[in-house]
């Protein structure tokens, strides 16, 4: 059994559907939108994510990203860094044009809570050698 799973059903906001973007993740990850409001300039979501799973390289621009991690463990990496080890209570905020990815440890649901500004420009998965040394 997964490490976690009270996190599954969503810790403060639902976990939400299936991730409509899940073909920029590997692994199952869920997306319930919290706000979308043009009118604001950000959007913020709750992501849930299932024990492997993690999402592609990505870049954020015109913005940025700050994730509010509200359970589980998960990871996240800038290029070129290490992988930090995420855990509730944690704040990540990613600048605009950094290249990053996270998303849950192996054996651990994940969830954070993701505001972002910008639009998001898809790279490359995080490939399972890699994510296996983590």
């Amino acid at each position: 059994m997964a490490k976690h799973e009270e996190v599954k059903n969503g810790i403060i906001f639902p976990s939400g559907e299936k991730n409509p973007y899940g073909q920029y993740f590997v692994g199952q990850s869920y997306l319930a939108t919290l706000v979308a409001d043009p009118k604001v300039g950000v959007s913020i979501s709750n992501v849930t994510f299932e024990p492997g799973c993690r999402n592609n390289w990505h870049i954020h621009r015109d913005g940025y990203q700050i994730l509010l991690v509200t359970g589980g463990e998960g990871l996240y990496q800038q290029e070129g860094e290490k992988a930090q080890l995420l855990r509730a209570g944690d704040v990540i905020v990613t600048h605009d044009g950094i290249k990053h990815w996270h998303g849950a440890t192996k054996d651990s649901w994940f969830e954070h809570i993701a505001i972002t500004a910008g639009k998001p420009e898809w790279l490359e998965p995080v490939d399972d050698i890699t994510y296996a040394k983590l």
